[in-house]
């Protein structure tokens, strides 16, 4: 099994700091909110692109698929009683010329071997799609 570890300190009332290996990520832990930080529902979805992304990058060279580039774009909606993430939607764009059965097993591998993929999947609905970027050709 893999271990993973990060910890975070409260700065002051408008926000703390989260650190881990030689990384350091200032959060939004201001009860008003703040626009240079995550909050810890959108460092929710940043896990979940993120996953997305390394999953792709580890699949692609064993399946051979030729990319350019990836995007992921989320939307999350939470409900208020009890709080929790109640959906998750969505998208992943690839730059790619593969065809689009190549692409969707993309998108079967991502979303089969991806430990935040499959951790929030047990407790929440997530749906989503994958496409090509405007201007790759299949």
């Amino acid at each position: 099994m893999l271990e993973y570890g990060v910890s975070a300190e409260r700065l002051d009332a408008h926000g703390s700091l989260a650190s881990c290996k030689e990384a350091e990520l200032l959060l939004d832990t201001d009860v008003d909110g703040r626009m240079d930080a995550f909050n810890p529902a959108e460092l929710l979805l940043a896990a979940l692109a993120g996953c997305m992304i390394k999953g792709i990058e580890r699949v692609a060279p064993m399946l051979h698929f030729r990319l350019r580039g990836v995007e992921v774009t989320l939307r999350g909606l939470r409900q208020d009683s009890p709080p929790k993430m109640a959906s998750i939607e969505y998208t992943l764009t690839v730059d790619t010329d593969e065809s689009d059965r190549r692409l969707e097993l993309l998108h079967q591998n991502v979303m089969k071997y991806g430990t935040v993929y499959n951790t929030l999947v047990a407790g929440t609905t997530i749906s989503g799609s994958i496409r090509r970027a405007a201007g790759s050709s299949s």
